[in-house]
């Protein structure tokens, strides 16, 4: 009798633990990455998402822990935030955040950055909430199509089609985490101040680089 019970204790204990039991918790959390459920509520800050899954934030606390830019507020301040702060310009570098503007459907702008340079017109980046709300994307292409090639307009990997997106986002700048001066003059012609004229902006197109009919032939037909 004795061992019955044992026995009966046994099952009962395996039956509570069972790998079914452990199965249905981690099959909740995969159910949850895959729907994107997590990601649509976005993150006020860079917690991460109530699932426990640090893979779901939004683009600027992200950006913020990439770049070790101390800049808070909505993407789109973050050009202007950083003037006095930060080194700016038009230039890709590794390590530096690509500020995208408002356009079409987003009023708050976005922030990336950025991972790699793969050729002049070619960068990687690492960013949250962009093809997915509030997933997170390592290394994915972002492509020139100014027709400078300031980086002014740029075109964004989007996940769900496995190719880069149609839209053209205009594009603020680059922020670099040193200080405003730090950096060598980048060879855009694009002026870094708010506020400045027309003529002085074609001014300095004048004295930039030469004609790119590379450049003109993908920022006519991407």
């Amino acid at each position: 009798m004795k061992g019955y019970c044992t026995a009966s204790i046994l099952a009962l204990s395996a039956a509570v633990i069972s790998p079914a039991s452990a199965r249905s918790a981690i099959d909740a959390i995969v159910s949850n990455d895959d729907s994107g459920s997590a990601g649509s509520r976005p993150l006020s800050s860079g917690s991460p998402s109530a699932s426990g899954n640090s893979d779901y934030l939004e683009c600027v606390p992200f950006a913020r822990q990439l770049s070790g830019l101390q800049i808070y507020g909505d993407a789109h301040t973050w050009w202007k935030q950083a003037k006095g702060r930060y080194a700016r310009g038009f230039e890709p570098r590794v390590g530096a955040v690509l500020a995208i503007e408002p356009h079409g459907n987003s009023t708050l702008g976005h922030v990336a950055t950025v991972t790699q340079i793969v050729d002049s017109r070619t960068i990687l980046v690492s960013h949250a909430n962009w093809s997915v709300p509030g997933k997170i994307e390592r290394n994915v292409s972002v492509l020139d199509v100014s027709p400078e090639n300031d980086w002014s307009q740029v075109r964004v990997w989007y996940g769900p089609a496995h190719n880069l997106g149609a839209s053209h986002w205009p594009v603020a700048g680059f922020i670099y985490n040193a200080e405003p001066g730090a950096l060598p003059a980048a060879r855009s012609t694009r002026v870094a101040s708010e506020g400045d004229s027309a003529a002085s902006q074609a001014e300095g197109k004048k004295k930039g680089r030469h004609s790119d009919p590379i450049g003109d032939i993908i920022a006519g037909n991407y």
